[in-house]
């Protein structure tokens, strides 16, 4: 049995396996946002957040009762834990209403556009210094959002409009997350999830329909389990392998959204929107790869040659 524990332990920190459960977390992920679009056909938006919520609070529950309320009241920076749960929410109500309209694949493709958000505001928002290269990673970053919107008099339609502030509000979120490295990520969560279910509480008397099946019930729940379990997999995975190994593969969620959204829903991808993704991709792994290069210069200084 020491045998099996000690093998199991030295499976969980080996970095070679950090990539399976990156991918596997962003697999989670997908099929979370494909069950999303699913269920927001047949129930109100704040319902299903709301019962969403409820079900990954009490995944959720285990943790925070190891962890005490301690981290919970001495949370850091008050005002920006309440400036992350405003975006978060906002987040999550945008992406919910997003994919009621448009195929998933498109609703992905402006939420991957994120980290060139960031790094956009990043020299406002964080002092950060950015460099020409990035500049122009970054102007064609937005060029692959235009392509995608497929510029038209109808480029600014509601679902479109209301995919760019959610990807713009997931961005913003991300950029919080930097003010608050010392808050423990149960805590963030435990934030962020319990504010989409207070919202989702608002929204849902006003949109909610009667739950059709057992089967839907299980489905609602499991929205939120599948959240949760997707969250978790990721961290573990940022613990057990660097971020240049795995941050990367986020982008293997469109591909998951493409093909879920082909098999249960009919969606066929637009021309344009698999140039602007490739555009917005090629940007963000560039953004990527030169802020470890950059890392990595000012981690390890030059050697002085006598």
């Amino acid at each position: 049995m020491t045998k099996i524990a000690s093998a199991a332990a030295g499976l969980g920190a080996s970095s070679a396996a950090g990539p399976l459960v990156m991918l596997l977390g962003m697999l989670m992920f997908a099929l979370n946002d494909a069950m999303g679009k699913w269920l927001v056909s047949s129930y109100g938006l704040g319902q299903v957040i709301l019962i969403r919520s409820i079900a990954a609070l009490v995944i959720l529950s285990p943790l925070l009762w190891k962890a005490g309320l301690a981290p919970i009241v001495g949370a850091e920076r008050k005002g920006m834990q309440l400036a992350r749960v405003i975006l978060s929410t906002a987040e999550v109500f945008c992406f919910y209403y997003a994919v009621m309209y448009l195929p998933l694949a498109d609703v992905m493709t402006y939420w991957l556009a994120a980290p060139i958000y960031v790094a956009a505001a990043s020299p406002f928002l964080l002092g950060e210094k950015v460099g020409w290269r990035r500049w122009c990673a970054i102007a064609v970053g937005f060029v692959g959002v235009i392509i995608t919107l497929e510029p038209s008099s109808a480029m600014f339609t509601m679902p479109a409009v209301i995919s760019i502030i959610g990807s713009a509000a997931f961005a913003f979120m991300m950029i919080s997350g930097r003010f608050l490295r010392g808050t423990p990520d149960t805590t963030l969560v435990l934030f962020q999830t319990s504010a989409a279910g207070l919202a989702g509480l608002v929204f849902a008397p006003f949109d909610w329909s009667p739950i059709q099946s057992q089967t839907d019930l299980m489905l609602l729940c499991l929205l939120g389990v599948v959240a949760m379990a997707a969250h978790m997999l990721v961290n573990r995975a940022l613990k057990m392998s660097d971020a240049a190994t795995v941050a990367p593969l986020q982008y293997t969620l469109l591909l998951y959204a493409v093909i879920f959204g082909w098999m249960f829903f009919g969606d066929v991808p637009r021309l344009t929107m698999m140039i602007g993704a490739g555009l917005i991709v090629a940007s963000g792994l560039f953004i990527f790869i030169r802020e470890q290069t950059l890392k990595r210069r000012q981690a390890d200084p030059p050697i002085e040659v006598p």
